[in-house]
């Protein structure tokens, strides 16, 4: 085994190892100028969508520069595809957020720490199957299940930017559809017009613009149209003041006892790590009472936690459905007032102003008040700090099975649209070197401060039809995002919230294949049935999206057993075309004397019995039968249990009077009868070459003195007239 591992490594050619090789010696100017183009062309779409996914990964909306910034560099260089652009895309984006959230806060230092090592892992895993060739892997997700999971979280993630349009706050809950209820409620509650407007002015223009050419970057004009007007009218209105300017006594109240239950529940958090840290203690040394007392102490503490946090919910949940006015009295001080409450003669600031509340205490000597719509806000300049991911062993198993469905899930909708583009190119896709330039993208990236990252399909087309030559028009865009980050991000400090929803919007509307589910149907019934299913458990499941997949998975595996257990087992007879089709299907008469039985499948442990019944079933309803010809040509493969039904059907056929042959048998397949000695039992003058052989030899035999004149398997009669036409 090491031997062969080893030399999976030694037989690696270079071109491999660094694919670029292949198209840099015979680069040319021309295809400078096109990459060029091409490469500043995405960088135009990239740095707002890249933006946009961060936030909907639960990131600070740079961290989808830092995320934009090596990938698509790395996986350009050493993937297949020339055209392919990696970088952040939605659906991996939403995974991560999913799987990061229980862990820890959204935008934290933590958070970013996992997600990092989210990337890590990934990467890893994805180098790790591409140098084994192990791409065959990815099938295990089938094209039915992906369609399914696709338009579900297409979907989701959609719906889950109507707070930001409307602009308001609530908190997630266990389940996507009750999140999406309390943005409606919060909506009807109370809804900032400016920031819905501003996001309405965003999609109408990326939608107009991309119906008038493709070739304009009409996320790129959104965003500078959007920015310029927030700018110039002041639409982030906040307002630091403490808890002393808030008029109504009952708010104030309300404010401290939410903060008294913030500030017991992170004791309670604290107090919960020291728990578990002696039970784990217990554990390892072996006490028994220490652990029983530590799980016991634990089950009390996580009850206490629960209604405290339920508590704290409950006051953050009021203190966002509190609306203030501003006032400005003659010594100048601000104060806020419920609305409706400010005195006549206190001039009034603004319009209706919302407190800031997340997860934490609020500072009582800084409260955060905002009568205007949510900005991105400072944007770090400069390149992220470079440095190898953290990792930690219990986090990291718990991030592992969001690792690898994301890193299957990335790479086939990478490996999907380079074949897509290779086919109107005429390049060679290989999905073992993309595995490998996907899997680089993430393990360098996560030393950037990257999150996960994928093909994107919409950047990949833009690539494409600005006449992208080679992986070095993915170097230009990162390039073009450096530039961002050393030069521009001072810009994007006035780019609203509202507009980066309105970006994912757009983009993820390109998911949504309804035609995928009829296609599937189409081709089989139970495939579309699989696709429905996937999309449905994916929509109720949600966020848990890992849920809708493992039962789309689960039910292709039962589909594939069910299949390899009962396989396609029929009688052939001579069709009018002269050829042997299924009788069945055909409507054709059948021989009286032989049957003709093709068994489409291997023949293995899981349904090794039932060839036996179908046989059986065979020798039960046809009374005349003298002879049964097993054609084999679909048989490429048998195993222990496989050989051993064979070798009882043979016993039991001819045990009954009726011989047995066996025609056009696989090398495989031969060997195991041979090794097995089934072979001589059976007869080598019973192994036919071919079909057509084995009835030439036993026709006549069977037939003689039978009542069967025109014989179904020697000629065909055709529009009732009792022509006979020889066949085989």
């Amino acid at each position: 085994m090491a031997s062969r591992l080893s030399s999976t490594f030694l037989n690696v050619r270079p071109d491999r190892l660094l694919p670029f090789l292949e198209w840099l010696p015979g680069y040319r100017a021309p295809h400078l100028k096109a990459d060029l183009f091409a490469g500043l062309t995405v960088a135009l779409v990239l740095v707002p969508q890249s933006m946009a996914y961060a936030q909907l990964a639960g990131l600070p909306a740079y961290f989808g520069l830092y995320a934009a910034f090596l990938p698509p560099a790395v996986a350009a260089l050493f993937g297949s595809s020339r055209q392919l652009a990696t970088g952040p895309v939605a659906v991996v984006s939403l995974m991560a957020a999913v799987a990061l959230q229980p862990l820890a806060a959204a935008g934290s230092q933590a958070y970013v720490g996992y997600a990092v090592l989210l990337a890590l892992m990934v990467g890893l895993f994805q180098l790790g199957i591409g140098l084994f060739r192990l791409g065959l892997v990815v099938n295990f997700l089938s094209h039915p299940v992906v369609n399914g999971f696709t338009n579900a979280a297409a979907i989701i993630i959609a719906t889950g930017q109507i707070s930001k349009l409307f602009g308001v706050a609530v908190d997630s809950s266990d389940y996507h559809y009750h999140t999406i209820i309390r943005v409606i409620q919060a909506a009807l509650h109370y809804s900032h017009w400016p920031t819905l407007m501003m996001g309405g002015f965003a999609f109408a223009v990326m939608l107009a613009l991309k119906k008038i050419s493709l070739r304009i970057p009409n996320v790129l004009v959104a965003v500078a149209a959007t920015t310029l007007v927030s700018w110039a009218t002041g639409f982030e209105q906040r307002a630091t003041m403490p808890l002393e300017s808030v008029v109504d006594p009952d708010t104030r109240a309300l404010i401290v006892h939410f903060n008294a239950a913030t500030t017991q529940l992170g004791g309670m958090g604290a107090e919960r790590a020291r728990i578990n840290a002696i039970l784990k203690q217990a554990r390892i040394e072996g006490h028994r009472m220490i652990g029983i007392d530590a799980r016991r102490d634990l089950e009390v503490l996580n009850y206490r936690m629960d209604l405290k946090a339920r508590q704290a919910a409950d006051y953050r949940h009021q203190i966002r459905r509190l609306l203030f006015e501003a006032g400005r009295g003659r010594e100048g001080a601000l104060r806020f007032y419920a609305r409706g409450h400010r005195p006549a003669d206190m001039e009034k600031i603004g319009g209706t102003w919302r407190l800031k509340v997340a997860n934490t205490p609020l500072d009582a000597s800084s409260l955060v008040f905002s009568g205007g719509g949510e900005v991105v806000g400072a944007v770090p300049r400069g390149l992220p700090d470079f440095s190898v991911p953290q990792i930690d062993g219990h986090i990291a198993m718990t991030l592992l099975p969001t690792a690898v469905i994301i890193a299957l899930l990335g790479f086939m909708e990478a490996i999907s649209i380079a074949k897509a583009m290779a086919a109107k190119t005429g390049q060679r896709i290989d999905p073992n070197q993309e595995l490998m330039g996907q899997g680089l993208a993430n393990i360098i990236g996560s030393m950037a401060q990257s999150y996960p990252v994928a093909g994107s399909f919409s950047r990949s087309a833009v690539n494409l039809q600005a006449g992208a030559v080679s992986g070095l028009s993915s170097v230009i865009t990162c390039l073009a995002v450096v530039a961002t980050l050393f030069f521009f991000t001072p810009l994007l400090y006035h780019l609203p919230q509202s507009v980066l929803a309105a970006i994912i919007m757009v983009a993820v509307a390109g998911l949504i294949n309804t035609r995928g589910f009829f296609h599937a149907w189409r081709a089989q019934w139970y495939d579309g049935a699989i696709s429905v299913a996937t999309f449905v458990c994916t929509l109720v499941f949600a966020p848990h999206l890992d849920r809708g997949i493992m039962v789309g998975a689960g039910l292709s595996l039962c589909v594939f057993l069910y299949r390899s257990m009962r396989p396609h087992v029929v009688d052939l007879s001579l069709g009018l075309d002269k050829a042997l089709h299924d009788a069945v299907t055909h409507g054709l008469k059948e021989c009286r004397y032989i049957d003709v039985v093709r068994f489409d499948g291997p023949l293995f442990y899981a349904n090794a019995s039932y060839l036996e019944d179908q046989i059986r079933h065979r020798r039960k309803i046809k009374k005349e039968l003298k002879h049964i010809i097993i054609a084999a040509e679909s048989i490429h493969d048998m195993d222990a249990s496989g050989q051993e039904s064979l070798s009882l059907t043979v016993d039991r056929v001819r045990s009954a009077g009726i011989d047995i042959s066996l025609s056009s048998v696989h090398d495989p397949v031969m060997q195991v009868l041979r090794r097995t000695h089934l072979l001589y039992k059976i007869g080598e003058d019973h192994i036919y070459p071919t079909l057509k052989q084995a009835i030439r030899a036993i026709h006549k035999q069977t037939h003689s003195g039978g009542s069967e004149k025109n014989c179904p398997l020697t000629s065909v009669r055709s529009s009732g007239i009792n022509s006979q036409s020889k066949g085989v």
